[in-house]
């Protein structure tokens, strides 16, 4: 299984930018999928998720409003859409893929199975 970030970049705030998750070597359609970030010196946390049905999204309260999730199934593809971006946005984005999300659990990393490489994200001042 395989996970590709990609789309992340240097931007200034109040700029939008949208990341790219392609997956590979799993059923698509069968798994739930998350962003996650990292800045520096901080823990991995939730941004977003989606679940196999479209209409279930879920997002960290530090970004509702201006990131949207979305994914694509016929092309194995999930989207963030971020917009209004601020510095604290800035970190290192991965996706995430869960075969069963619990809802309760849907911010644990431990819910998800696959991980990729992650891309960057910076918002400057």
């Amino acid at each position: 299984v395989q996970l590709q970030a990609s789309g992340g970049g240097l931007v200034q705030a109040g700029d939008s930018l949208t990341l790219s998750c392609t997956a590979s070597g799993l059923t698509f359609s069968n798994y739930a999928m998350g962003w996650f970030r990292q800045a520096p010196g901080r823990e991995r946390a939730f941004v977003a998720a989606i679940r196999r049905s479209l209409s279930n999204t879920y997002y960290a309260d530090s970004v509702k409003g201006r990131f949207t999730i979305s994914r694509e199934n016929a092309k194995n593809t999930v989207l963030l859409q971020m917009n209004s971006l601020k510095p604290e946005d800035t970190g290192v984005y991965y996706c995430a893929a869960a075969r069963g999300l619990i809802v309760s659990s849907i911010p644990s990393l431990s819910q998800y199975d696959y991980w990729g490489r992650g891309t960057q994200v910076t918002v400057s001042s």
